[in-house]
């Protein structure tokens, strides 16, 4: 049984991810670059400086992050239908997800924020649940 926090904390992590999606699909996602100090690395960013993973089992169009329960801890960073999504970082896509969204990809990798993540913080590198969660590096 899950504790009333961890509820509570899913609770407003849906309600940050519904915001992030409404606010991703009013127009084209800015995908750029930041020096990320915990990691020591440069990872792709959100035009909200939030980290951007991909998840090591999501390959060639097969999507795994779909449940409520994984899209609770995972937000796909999504734009409208037909939007091409722009930024400082070549390899931008989209690809259809299973709910009818569509999601940004870098390389062909579907691109998510992670709930407990803050402007420049990188915790759900290393992440697994259903498959390995990575900050995506260019």
């Amino acid at each position: 049984m899950r504790s009333l926090t961890h509820l509570l904390l899913v609770a407003g992590a849906v309600a940050v991810a519904s915001g992030a999606v409404a606010e991703a699909a009013s127009g084209p996602v800015t995908v750029k670059t930041a020096r990320n100090a915990t990691l020591h690395r440069t990872v792709l960013v959100n035009r909200s400086g939030l980290t951007l993973y991909a998840l090591s089992t999501e390959r060639r169009g097969r999507f795994v992050c779909t449940d409520s329960d994984c899209l609770s801890l995972w937000t796909p960073l999504t734009v409208r239908r037909g939007t091409k999504p722009r930024g400082t970082v070549g390899s931008l896509a989209t690809i259809r997800r299973p709910d009818g969204k569509t999601q940004v990809t870098y390389k062909g990798k579907p691109l998510y924020t992670f709930y407990e993540d803050s402007r420049g913080d990188a915790n759900g590198e290393g992440f697994k649940d259903v498959g390995t969660w990575h900050a995506v590096t260019r």
